[in-house]
């Protein structure tokens, strides 16, 4: 009975916890913070159980719940899931209730930040749990509205727009010319730039998804059956998945489309910063694959060597700025969109493992960058600065917190052990074939990671300590110390036991290929068994 609802839960105790946090005053902090983690833990371990319950040998949709919204429009509240949802609903979860715990320390509004906390993952949730179209770019659309008040409100200004002190500088930096500043942004602008550059991709998106309902003939939104019976051709179909493909690239972010993330998380608040990186730009992959692989499988086969040409500008132009960065979070937000070209690449091979390494990759990467952004949040707390030069010595200060960020850093380049080595050797595997000199050019950037977080490791924790350092300290306390070692056991123990995950995605993965490849598969051998 439990199973029948569970996807229910997982998606319905942030908003439930959100709701309740408005009758809970912001007098009664720790209250709040209690109802927060009691929400988040409910959908934490709810995502648990359908990591377990979820039949691999069956594959398919499972979990289905299907209510009719409007028969007219043919729209359903439709919930489901694959082997590609069932390892992003989990990172959702484990983000939310490690970033409860890493806000536990925020005393401003406390309540009005852990609803809006609250309301953006049960958002990235609803996106991954949605089998129609309608209620996909519906939670799609509100992961971005709790985004603006969380950088605008809880978020800080960048070190260079805080030392324009003088008259002339102040006039400066809130002028319209402002804007290319990158390096000395104000926290209403990154705030403002993240939700103009996701809603003008929103509506590129919601133009493709209304052709389809349009075209289809079908009058309705369900995505299995537009997948199933649902047909286009020609100049129709290329049109719809451009449409498709760049309106949620915005939010992957691909190159060019890139520039909103990296200063969105130098804005933000660690926790926002951990379900930005880790799940929020994930949404594109994932509407990606939903609408344009499963609905558009002719275009995808005929088009998505756009996306192998456009990852190589994601993977060496966010390597090369992180590589130059001073600010903890501008070097990590970087990282971050160069490791999403992993994915397109892998998407873009449409090879079995390289996809299904791709799938994995977007887990293995909410993991390793939430710790790094956790981690980051920690040292601007104590230290009340992010830039690398100005700290140092940080090791004697803060032990835990460095050793911790070693192996932060040592999953984000894919050290053997980590569930990111599993994800990019998969990668490189699966896309050496079609794309061998992106497939080198890739490898080079896990090169040209090690590089930058080493970097920013002995900026930050070694050497002579620093004068922010002197009144610093450790994380100490059980609420500190549990969000790291949660996303560390995660990372760790499906980066030695990869096989349950794998035949998970693996799953959701055959299907969808099939129809694109329209070819036997070659057989490959994944977590011990034989597949086609």
């Amino acid at each position: 009975m439990t199973e029948s609802y569970l996807l229910s839960i997982i998606l319905f105790a942030p908003f439930v916890g959100a709701a309740v946090l408005i009758f809970v005053s912001n007098r009664q902090a720790l209250l709040v913070r209690q109802v927060a983690a009691f929400f988040a833990g409910v959908s934490f371990l709810a995502s648990f159980i359908l990591l377990f319950a979820f039949d691999w040998q069956k594959g398919g949709y499972q979990f289905q719940q299907k209510y009719v919204w409007s028969e007219q429009l043919g729209i359903q509240f439709y919930l489901g899931v694959d082997g590609i949802g069932v390892p992003l609903v989990l990172a959702s979860s484990i983000l939310l209730f490690t970033g409860v715990f890493i806000s536990w320390h925020i005393k401003d509004r406390t309540k009005e930040f852990y609803a809006f906390l609250l309301v953006l993952a049960g958002a990235t949730i609803g996106v991954y749990v949605s089998l129609d179209l309608f209620f996909l770019y519906f939670f799609y659309e509100m992961s971005v509205i709790p985004m603006y008040p969380l950088l605008g409100i809880w978020g800080s200004h960048t070190k260079g727009y805080l030392e324009m002190t003088s008259p002339e500088e102040r006039e400066l930096r809130d002028s319209p010319g402002f804007i290319l500043n990158f390096g000395r942004n104000s926290k209403e602008y990154a705030a403002m730039k993240l939700t103009l550059f996701l809603s003008a991709g929103a509506v590129l998106a919601l133009m493709g998804i209304l052709l389809i309902y349009k075209f289809s003939g079908l009058n309705t939104f369900d995505i299995p059956l537009l997948a199933e019976k649902a047909h286009f051709d020609g100049t129709l179909a290329t049109v719809i998945w451009l449409l498709v493909f760049f309106g949620f690239a915005s939010i992957a972010p691909l190159w060019p489309l890139h520039s909103w993330s990296p200063v969105g998380h130098a804005a933000a608040p660690a926790a926002t910063s951990m379900l930005h990186a880790g799940v929020l730009m994930k949404l594109g992959h994932f509407s990606i694959i939903r609408t344009g692989f499963q609905i558009l499988p002719d275009a995808t086969r005929d088009l998505m060597p756009i996306a192998a040409v456009l990852c190589i500008g994601s993977i060496l132009y966010g390597g090369y700025v992180a590589y130059y960065a001073r600010d903890t979070k501008y070097v990590i937000g970087y990282s971050s969109s160069s490791h999403m070209g992993y994915v397109f690449l892998g998407m873009a091979a449409l090879d079995y493992i390289s996809l299904t390494g791709a799938v994995l990759y977007m887990f293995a990467h909410a993991l390793a960058t939430g710790m790094l952004f956790a981690m980051a949040g920690w040292v601007y707390d104590q230290t009340h600065s992010r830039d690398i030069p100005s700290l140092g010595g940080l090791m004697t200060k803060m032990p835990f917190v460095a050793g911790c960020f070693i192996v932060a850093c040592m999953a984000s380049i894919g050290m053997p052990g980590t569930v990111n080595f599993v994800a990019e050797i998969m990668i490189v595997l699966g896309s050496w074939a079609k794309y061998p000199v992106q497939t080198i050019i890739a490898v080079l950037g896990i090169v040209l990671t090690m590089a930058y977080l080493f970097r920013m490791m002995r900026g930050l924790f070694y050497g002579r300590l620093s004068e922010l350092g002197h009144h610093a300290h450790d994380a100490q306390t059980f609420v500190d110390r549990l969000p790291l070692l949660v996303m560390i056991f995660c990372s760790v123990t499906f980066g030695i036991f990869p096989g349950l995950m794998l035949k998970i995605i693996r799953s959701g993965v055959d299907p969808i290929l099939a129809r694109i490849i329209e070819v036997a598969p070659v057989v490959t051998q994944v977590g011990g068994a034989i597949h086609p």
